[in-house]
């Protein structure tokens, strides 16, 4: 895990505010859901997104390289090699 120098602090209901860089950079819109992760002593934010990154369907789905693909997308990508 790398820093990125960035440092907020938190309100007195607990939110914090992700610096719009990082959420261009990780194209975090204001209607994405974020998982949150323990791990050890960090806590660790994921954009969720559990399905397919192509179709939105979310059956069969798989996870390559970190993005959601489901089986029909990846027939469909091999078969337009």
């Amino acid at each position: 895990m790398k820093s990125i120098g960035i440092v907020r602090k938190i309100d007195a209901v607990g939110r914090i505010v992700l610096p719009i860089e990082l959420r261009k950079t990780m194209n975090i819109t204001d209607d994405s859901s974020l998982e949150i992760f323990v791990d050890d002593d960090k806590i660790v934010l994921k954009k969720y997104q559990p399905a397919c990154i192509f179709c939105n369907e979310d059956d069969n789905v798989v996870l390559y390289k970190g993005k959601n693909i489901c089986k029909n997308c990846i027939d469909a990508l091999v078969k337009s090699l």
